[in-house]
């Protein structure tokens, strides 16, 4: 028998952490910062609804109907001659969610070894400390399999038992971190100003276009949506779930946690202003590896007695937030590998996460070489690419039961949204494509 999730909120707080990872904390809030502020953070939020939600739904819909992993549900609903190109469309998904996780863990390692390294400064344990700090071949691999095995642990235990359960344990404590450090960095000088920029839209900023673009490509990101992830967590729906009302609850909150990122990350950048802390490379803010690794932690380090404990919660933050992405998206070659290679889920996951370590590993080892190179094939051009393809499933290639043609029937909501997807929906994804690719 299939597995499913147990409960509406262990689907949706899943979902939501699937869709919440690094991206969401620093991705967007250097978004905002880049792209005018407020202005870009109302735009977000118009193409949250107009792009995001849409695509978040087709995937789900390919997953419930499909009742499977992407390479069988995208076959099985890309009907006729397209039904070749939906089976090597969902290959290509398992193989970019395992090249995907290869790069995560790495980043999510360094996360963990930040945490750690102010628990050894607390603790007076001065070389610990220097290790895990300090970038060194040894210190990456082991924290990267460290990472790995935590996913792996996660993963073994099923979805009722494992995703569902440790969703809602990571969620609600990632919540309350990242609203605790807002509650902090609001009382340091200088984050009132950026309280101003965040929240005030300057309206005049809305004549540039590269906003627009920018929403729209870190609105799709933010949702994890392009590998598959959502489409197999639609798959452990149960039958009749309500996939329109669920994916409004699981980008609501998404966007909630990203707007809470926001509320901490450009307060904060204006407070390590205020105490000397250099945040920009000319009229920009200084890259998401810079800002997160370079910048943030110059900031703990001017904060005094209570900085340590700001980076520790800072890092372990991020670290909860990596690991809800890491286990929803390992679900991707599980599945495929219990579904059609017939292996019990102990030797699937054993197999897929031994295949994302020898990935990972290589990558620390030439990492010079091979780290951006995969980072930019995956969320450059896999992302928006399947994206697009989604859409063109649910819009075009699906004919016979499509459940979206058959409850617009009389609707006048409903028509206008399956018109939407099928026009309009590609059409802004393919901008976004264009915009990241080239």
């Amino acid at each position: 028998m299939r597995e499913s999730f147990h409960t509406r909120l262990g689907f949706i707080l899943a979902a939501a952490g699937s869709a919440v990872g690094l991206g969401n904390i620093w991705g967007f809030p250097t978004q905002v910062a880049n792209h005018g502020g407020g202005a870009f953070l109302l735009v977000y939020l118009i193409v949250i609804f107009i792009l995001a939600i849409p695509a978040l739904y087709s995937e789900m819909l390919i997953g419930h109907h499909g009742r499977a992993n992407p390479v069988r549900s995208l076959a099985k609903l890309s009907e006729g001659r397209a039904q070749p190109v939906g089976a090597t469309m969902g290959f290509l998904n398992v193989i970019g969610s395992c090249l995907m996780l290869s790069f995560y863990h790495i980043v999510a390692g360094w996360m963990v070894v930040h945490a750690l390294g102010y628990v050894a400064g607390w603790l007076g344990l001065a070389a610990v400390a220097e290790f895990l700090m300090n970038s060194s071949l040894t210190r990456d691999l082991m924290f990267t399999a460290l990472f790995l095995c935590t996913t792996g642990w996660v993963v073994l235990q099923g979805i009722e038992n494992g995703i569902e359960r440790w969703s809602k344990r990571l969620m609600p404590t990632l919540v309350l971190l990242l609203v605790g450090l807002i509650i902090y960095m609001g009382t340091l000088a200088g984050a009132s100003d950026g309280f101003t920029v965040y929240l005030v839209p300057d309206f005049s900023q809305l004549s540039d276009p590269s906003i627009y673009l920018a929403a729209m490509g870190q609105a799709f990101f933010s949702l994890s949506i392009g590998l598959g992830g959502m489409m197999i967590y639609g798959s452990y729906l149960l039958p009749g779930a309500k996939l329109g009302k669920l994916s409004l609850s699981v980008a609501g909150l998404d966007t909630l946690i990203a707007f809470l990122a926001g509320l901490l990350i450009i307060p904060a950048l204006y407070a390590g202003i205020e105490l000397g802390v250099t945040v920009t490379n000319g009229d920009e803010l200084i890259g998401e590896g810079q800002l997160i690794f370079a910048v943030l932690p110059q900031l703990f380090a001017s904060m005094g007695a209570v900085g340590p404990f700001v980076g520790f919660a800072f890092f372990t933050l991020l670290s909860i937030a990596a690991l809800t992405s890491t286990i929803a998206q390992a679900e991707v070659p599980v599945s495929y590998l219990i579904e059609e290679k017939n292996l019990n889920r102990k030797k699937a996951t054993l197999l897929a996460l031994a295949t994302i370590a020898v990935l990972a590993f290589s990558l620390v080892i030439f990492f010079e070489p091979l780290f951006g190179w995969v980072v930019t094939a995956v969320t450059q051009f896999q992302l928006p690419i399947s994206g697009i393809f989604y859409l063109l499933v649910v819009g075009w290639l699906w004919r016979k039961s499509n459940h979206l043609h058959t409850i617009a029937q009389g609707s006048f909501w409903l028509t206008a949204l399956r018109w939407h997807l099928r026009y309009i929906c590609p059409v802004l994804m393919t901008l976004v494509f264009i915009n990241t690719a080239f």
